[in-house]
């Protein structure tokens, strides 16, 4: 079966050519409420593994025909540091990658085993992570793990991890509605980011068909949970199918510099929350260089100087 997919346009990577390490069937040590595969129950290991040659070649073969791409995202139908191979996979995947230079690798885990397996991850470019809720009874109710894990564990196995890491570290929530969806524990989640330090936080809702009966919150609502993560970029992903209905914010200079102060906005929240007398103000900044736009792992945001 074929391991690789796409290219497809990310939002926040750019062109990417996805690796799928379980192509047969969805094999995770969670059973997230959200997930677009059939509930499954979670397991601890791979019982169908796809040979490392098969892998390697399907990535060779499809650069060869598109090499035109930004990042080499691995993923799963379920977790891909379940991968028994993936330190192996990850070299030799770095190897095929010298002839094309200008790509960037990146992982997408649940977040579960990240410092165990810190040696394979260390190589690549990106490691984004999933971090629903640091609250146990939250957790167990949206990502339905396995009974062998513990939201307690994870942290400090992420924690750990974020220590030893030198690439990008990225964070993603989505947020269900009536689960996490509240104030509170998602507080308690940015303190804890902020704590170990991550590039960026990747906000969002359920904007998909799921495997449980489970609804996304208001892009307002996605908003408003964002404010308590402030000093950490945070870009929010909002459903372009559902009209906002932000009141546009009209800030004049010393408005915009405290704003971005206390968390910068991505381009895309920028056009969503300000009104257009601020963006041309915000545009004023930058021209005269008290703001400056950074790219933070393919995301751009605004920052005071």
């Amino acid at each position: 079966m074929q391991t690789t997919f796409g290219p497809i346009l990310s939002r926040r990577f750019g062109l990417s050519l996805g690796i799928d390490l379980s192509p047969e069937f969805k094999q995770c040590n969670f059973d997230c409420v959200y997930c677009e595969l059939k509930a499954a129950k979670a397991v601890d290991s791979q019982s169908s593994i796809v040979p490392l040659e098969v892998v390697l070649k399907d990535i060779k073969t499809s650069l060869q025909k598109n090499s035109n791409i930004d990042v080499l995202t691995f993923s799963a139908n379920g977790e891909p540091t379940l991968y028994p191979m993936l330190e192996d996979l990850i070299i030799e995947s770095k190897k095929i990658l010298k002839s094309y230079p200008h790509v960037k690798t990146l992982i997408l885990s649940n977040g579960t085993r990240l410092y165990e397996c810190r040696e394979s991850l260390a190589h690549f470019d990106m490691v984004k992570f999933s971090l629903d809720s640091i609250n146990q009874k939250i957790f167990k109710r949206i990502d339905k793990p396995s009974k062998n894990l513990s939201i307690d564990s994870i942290k400090e196995g992420i924690r750990e991890f974020a220590r030893f890491y030198k690439g990008d570290l990225i964070a993603e929530i989505l947020i269900v509605k009536d689960i996490n969806d509240d104030l509170e524990s998602n507080a308690q989640s940015a303190d804890f980011l902020r704590e170990i330090g991550i590039k960026r936080l990747d906000l969002s809702s359920v904007d998909r068909p799921s495997s449980h009966n489970v609804s996304p919150v208001s892009n307002e609502r996605l908003y408003e949970i964002s404010e308590v993560f402030w000093g950490l970029n945070v870009s929010v992903a909002v459903r372009r199918a559902e009209n906002l209905n932000l009141a546009k914010q009209e800030l004049d200079m010393c408005g915009l510099k405290d704003l971005l102060a206390r968390r910068p906005l991505s381009e895309n929240d920028c056009e969503n929350l300000l009104s257009k007398k601020s963006l041309e103000i915000l545009s004023s900044l930058v021209e005269c260089g008290e703001v400056v736009l950074r790219d933070i792992a393919g995301v751009k945001f605004f920052y005071v100087r």
